[in-house]
C-alpha cells in the first residue's frame, strides 16, 4: 500500500498529466469490475439477451470493395488476435457454465466465425447482419424485427446475438470495442434504447 501511494505521488507531482490520467484510470478499475460482475451474475440466471460485437479483425476499416456473403475470402475476417479472443470469450462461459440456449449471428462471416469458435454453434440471421449501407426503410425494419425478437426471448437459456457496431449502437446507443458484449436488461429506456446491465470483456 506505501509503494502505491509512493508512486501515486511520484506520478502526480514529477508527472502531473501522466499522473492525473493514471489515477482517473485506477477509479474507473472498480465500476468496470462491478459492470462486469452483474453482467456475469444476470447470465447465470438466465433468460438474458446478450449482443456481441464480433471479434478483433485484421486490419482495415470496412469490406474490401466487390465483396460477398458467399465468399468469405472477399470480406474483411477474423485475425488470429480475434479468433483466440472468441475462444477466450467461450471458454469464459463454459468455466462459469452459463447456458447458451441459441446463438444468431450476422450472416458476415467474421460474425459467424466468431459465434462458432466461443459457442460452437451459430444461426445466420439477416436481420442483425450490418445495416451500415442499407437503406432508411430496410434499417429500421431490421431494427423492429430485433425488438420483436427480444420480446419474444422467453427461454431460461440465454441468447447470443453476434453483429456489428452500427447494429449495437442503434439498439443501446453504446459503441463496444471489438470481441465485447453487452448483456441486456429487456427494459428500454426514454429513447427506445435497450438498457444494459453489464459488459463483458475477456481482453
Amino acid at each position: 500500500m506505501m509503494l502505491v501511494s509512493r508512486l501515486a505521488f511520484l506520478l502526480t507531482s514529477r508527472f502531473a498529466p501522466c499522473g492525473t490520467l493514471l489515477l482517473a484510470l485506477m477509479t474507473l478499475l472498480p465500476a468496470a469490475r462491478a459492470d462486469e460482475t452483474a453482467a456475469w451474475a444476470a447470465l447465470q440466471r438466465g433468460g438474458q439477451i446478450v449482443l456481441m460485437r464480433h471479434a478483433s479483425t485484421e486490419s482495415g476499416i470496412g469490406d474490401p470493395p466487390g465483396f460477398t456473403l458467399a465468399d468469405c475470402r472477399s470480406q474483411r475476417q477474423l485475425s488470429a488476435a480475434g479468433r483466440a479472443q472468441a475462444q477466450r470469450l467461450g471458454a469464459a462461459f463454459q468455466s462459469r457454465r452459463i447456458a447458451v440456449s441459441d446463438v444468431w449471428s450476422s450472416r458476415w462471416c467474421r460474425c459467424t466465425e466468431t459465434a462458432q469458435l466461443a459457442f460452437g454453434q451459430v444461426t445466420p440471421m439477416p436481420m442483425i447482419d450490418s445495416s451500415f449501407e442499407d437503406s432508411a426503410t430496410v434499417a429500421s425494419q431490421k431494427l423492429r424485427d430485433v425488438v420483436t425478437a427480444i420480446g419474444n426471448h422467453t427461454t431460461d437459456g440465454n441468447l447470443v446475438m453476434v453483429t456489428h457496431q452500427v447494429n449495437i449502437t442503434e439498439l443501446t446507443g453504446l459503441g463496444t470495442r471489438m470481441g465485447e458484449a453487452l448483456v441486456l436488461s429487456g427494459q428500454r429506456d426514454a429513447d427506445g434504447k435497450f438498457v444494459v446491465i453489464g459488459r463483458l470483456q475477456v481482453d
